[in-house]
């Protein structure tokens, strides 16, 4: 008889153990939600020192034993760069960045035809979209990865403006293999100040965002010539910088 009182007093403890760790895996979404939340709004003030593309491109390069390889980034508030920096990295890459919220839908359905029709692919990505993959998440085309830049993309279009967002992609962004932000590419291939750059310079640069590993901003081909010269035109069509002064 007492062995069975002792079994039943046991079983509520046993089972108010289990409760207390459904209670805990219930708190893990909870939890990963605010993290993410305190993190976006936290670079919302705080610039970034590094991104996590910049963290895995320099574990990439270790691994393949090169131990001299790095990064190469400077950070530059907007206001110091040229502004010809901004308005070019708009007209290559996000067009409609003043009034979309994060996800372009007219050019998520031009690049479905598109690449419906068995064309070479052609992607979507928004500049918000871009900064949150940069500075928030990885390299990869896996499900996961595009979900969480999903939800990164609706945070930082919900707690920065605009002008916050194409500032930090600015800095983030990859102009060359190890080369990250408009200054550090400055000084690499030009060896002067973003606020100096020319608009043409400035051109090449968002010339090169595609596959800058693959491109040269400093030794520009045919493609990047051609590219950069139907950036600066688009620039100018758009406006110059006034077409992103007012964005918020």
């Amino acid at each position: 008889m007492g062995a069975e009182q002792a079994k039943l007093k046991a079983e509520p403890a046993v089972n108010s153990g289990r409760k207390r760790r459904w209670r805990w895996l219930l708190w893990v979404p909870v939890l990963l939600v605010a993290g993410s939340v305190l993190q976006v709004v936290l670079l919302r003030f705080v610039d970034p020192v590094v991104s996590t593309v910049m963290v895995f491109r320099q574990l990439e390069a270790w691994g393949e034993g090169d131990w001299k390889f790095r990064i190469h980034y400077q950070w530059r508030d907007l206001d110091e760069m040229a502004s010809s920096v901004p308005i070019s990295l708009v007209a290559a890459e996000d067009q409609r960045f003043p009034e979309h919220h994060g996800f372009d839908l007219q050019a998520i359905e031009k690049a479905r035809r598109h690449n419906a029709d068995g064309k070479r692919l052609r992607g979507a990505s928004t500049i918000s979209q871009q900064t949150a993959k940069n500075v928030f998440l990885w390299q990869g085309r896996s499900w996961l990865r595009k979900g969480l830049e999903a939800w990164y993309t609706v945070l930082i279009e919900l707690f920065w403006p605009k002008q916050r967002i194409l500032e930090v992609y600015a800095n983030v962004a990859e102009f060359g293999d190890g080369v990250y932000g408009v200054q550090a590419a400055a000084q690499q291939y030009w060896h002067k100040d973003a606020a100096r750059l020319t608009p043409a310079e400035s051109a090449r640069l968002a010339a090169v965002l595609p596959s800058p590993r693959r491109y040269s901003a400093a030794k520009p081909g045919p493609y990047v010539q051609r590219r950069a010269a139907w950036i600066q035109r688009q620039a100018r069509q758009l406006g110059g910088a006034g077409y992103i002064d007012d964005a918020d």
